[in-house]
């Protein structure tokens, strides 16, 4: 048996949480939880599944960097989705730029709009 149960959340550095919220809530439908405690710093939680993506409104650390074109070969956050080609009817629709996986599999990644890589995988 592992020691580790299960990955409890992801947090992702937000810079304008207007447009975070417009991406993850518009385009992904994500549901915030309402129990975020209080920091000392603005962002806000997203339920998925049994897991959540924390966005926090920090200074960037990579601020500068060059990402990778495709999110594949950047670090990245992969969430499981009921119907991959809605997301992708959504992301055409909110024109935000996509890739497919490299190695054939069904999944796609893109960035949200602080250039945080995800891939979604159907």
């Amino acid at each position: 048996m592992s020691l580790i149960k299960h990955l409890h959340h992801a947090s992702l550095v937000a810079s304008d949480l207007t447009a975070s919220r417009a991406f993850y809530e518009g385009v992904l439908e994500l549901s915030v939880n309402p129990t975020r405690p209080i920091l000392p710093y603005d962002g806000v939680w997203y339920d998925i599944g049994d897991s959540m993506i924390h966005l926090l409104v920090v200074p960037n650390p990579d601020a500068g960097v060059v990402r990778p074109d495709h999110g594949g070969i950047d670090r990245h956050t992969a969430m499981m989705v009921n119907d991959f080609d809605e997301l992708i009817a959504r992301l055409e629709k909110a024109g935000i730029p996509y890739s497919l996986s490299k190695s054939g599999r069904k999944a796609l990644f893109c960035r949200d709009p602080d250039g945080n890589a995800l891939e979604f995988m159907g």
